[in-house]
């Protein structure tokens, strides 16, 4: 995978948290539940831009109650700022090499930054498709967050 490639799905990372947030605003919030995994994906997004950056991520909980859309919406915006950023200078090069982390639980880490990457933009997938799922349930309006849909309006 190119940097080139890791940029369009990072950028469709930050769409389709834009989307799906928009769909959970307008449903009143989607429950708790949507929120608390909405939460979970803006922040393990929030921990990996960290650690590429060479922070401590040790102080975030991956998981936590207290989540509402207002916050969201703040912490997604500074994500995606972040990943651009982060994005623009990054080097075929720099793919390959190994960033070394801790864990959330203190556990040392190295991993390749591709990887991280990948990562990052598949993990939030799982998680807005089981908010979708809730959105449906709750009378909410599930949204289409597919590549291929996001490839065609940008």
């Amino acid at each position: 995978m190119t940097v080139k490639t890791i940029k369009r799905m990072i950028e469709h990372q930050i769409w389709a948290d834009q989307r799906l947030l928009d769909a959970v605003r307008k449903s009143g919030g989607g429950g708790q539940e949507a929120l608390r995994l909405f939460r979970h994906v803006a922040i393990a997004e929030q921990v990996w831009i960290m650690r590429l950056n060479g922070e401590n991520t040790a102080h975030l909980q991956l998981w936590a109650d207290d989540a509402d859309v207002d916050s969201l919406e703040a912490l997604l915006a500074s994500n995606a700022q972040k990943y651009t950023a982060y994005l623009a200078s990054l080097t075929e090069e720099q793919l390959d090499a190994d960033l070394a982390y801790a864990n959330q639980s203190g556990v040392p880490f190295r991993t390749p930054i591709r990887d991280i990457l990948t990562h990052v933009a598949l993990h939030g997938q799982y998680h807005r498709g089981q908010i979708n799922r809730i959105l449906r349930e709750t009378a909410g309006e599930p949204q289409a967050l597919d590549y291929i849909l996001f490839s065609r309006e940008n």
